[in-house]
C-alpha cells in the first residue's frame, strides 16, 4: 500500500514590490515568482530506487522568460490558452529524466535501454493568496513508453523577512504502459536472477520544501527538498529496492 506524504516543492524569483501589491496571487507569490527575462544556473541530485544506482544527477541550465501567457524555463514550456474566473487553462511539455542503460547498474546487464523522453498535454492552473493549486495530463510524445500521467499538486508561499518557505504536496498516477517501460522485465530480459514483470498502473505520492531568498550576488537562490513514496506496482519490479526516493534541488537565477 502507499502510504501518506507531505511536500515540500520550491521556487525562486527576485522581488516587485508594486507586483506584489496589486498581483491577486498573492504579495509573496507575485514576489517568488515575478514575470521577465532570466537565466542562471542549477543542480539537481535524486536517489534512484533501482537496485544498485545510486543517484541521478542533472544539471539544470536555466535560460527563459514568463510572462502573463507565456512560461519557457529551459526545457518546461506552459502557454494560457484560456482565463475563466482566474482558472487558467494551459498548454505544456517538460522532458522526463527517467530510464537507464546497462552501464548504471549491474540488474541491468542484458536488458534493453530505457530512454529519457519528453512529455506534452494539458493542464490547469489556480493561484490566489499565495496558494497554488495545479491538474495536469499529459502523455510520452517521443513514444518510447508510450504512457500518459494525470497529476494534481498544492502549494502555498509563506515569507519572513527575506525568505520565501513553500511546502508542497503532488500526488501523480502513471498507466501501465509508462510503469512497465520504465519498471518492468520483458521475457527477453529474463535471467536466474532477474524474474519476468509485467507494471500495472501506480499512484505516487510526493512531499516537498523549499526555502528562497534574493539575499544573494543580486538575483535569486533556491534550496528545495522532496521526497516521493512509490506505488507497490513499481515497488515490486525485480529492478527495485526502495519505496521511496529523496531529492535536493539547487538554483540560481537573477532577470535581465
Amino acid at each position: 500500500m502507499l502510504k501518506h506524504a507531505l511536500c515540500i516543492g520550491a521556487l525562486l524569483a527576485a522581488a516587485l514590490p508594486l507586483q506584489a501589491q496589486t498581483d491577486e496571487r498573492g504579495a509573496a507569490r507575485a514576489q517568488l515568482e515575478p514575470k521577465g527575462f532570466l537565466y542562471g544556473i542549477g543542480l539537481g541530485v535524486s536517489e534512484e530506487i533501482y537496485q544498485g544506482y545510486d543517484r541521478r544527477v542533472i544539471p539544470l541550465p536555466i535560460l527563459g522568460y514568463r510572462g502573463d501567457k507565456l512560461s519557457v524555463l529551459g526545457p518546461f514550456i506552459s502557454y494560457e490558452v484560456l482565463e475563466v474566473n482566474d482558472i487558467e487553462i494551459l498548454l505544456q511539455a517538460a522532458p522526463r529524466f527517467q530510464g537507464f542503460d546497462e552501464s548504471d547498474s549491474d540488474v541491468f546487464k542484458g536488458m534493453a535501454e530505457r530512454d529519457f523522453s519528453m512529455d506534452a498535454g494539458i493542464g490547469i492552473k489556480y493561484e490566489r493568496s499565495n496558494w497554488k493549486l495545479n491538474v495536469s495530463a499529459v502523455h510520452d510524445v517521443l513514444d518510447k513508453s508510450d504512457g500518459y500521467e494525470l497529476s494534481g499538486g498544492v502549494a502555498k508561499v509563506f515569507k519572513s523577512g527575506p525568505f520565501f518557505y513553500e511546502p508542497s504536496l503532488k500526488v501523480s498516477y502513471l498507466d501501465s504502459s509508462h510503469v512497465d517501460y520504465y519498471y518492468g522485465v520483458r521475457q527477453t530480459e529474463v535471467t536466474n536472477t532477474r524474474a519476468y514483470y509485467q507494471g500495472d498502473n501506480a499512484t505516487n505520492v510526493a512531499l516537498g520544501f523549499s526555502v528562497s531568498t534574493p539575499m544573494f550576488f543580486g538575483g535569486f537562490t533556491q534550496l528545495a527538498f522532496d521526497y516521493t513514496w512509490f506505488d507497490d506496482s513499481i515497488t515490486d519490479s525485480p529492478l527495485v529496492d526502495s519505496d521511496g526516493s529523496f531529492a535536493v534541488r539547487l538554483l540560481f537565477s537573477k532577470f535581465f
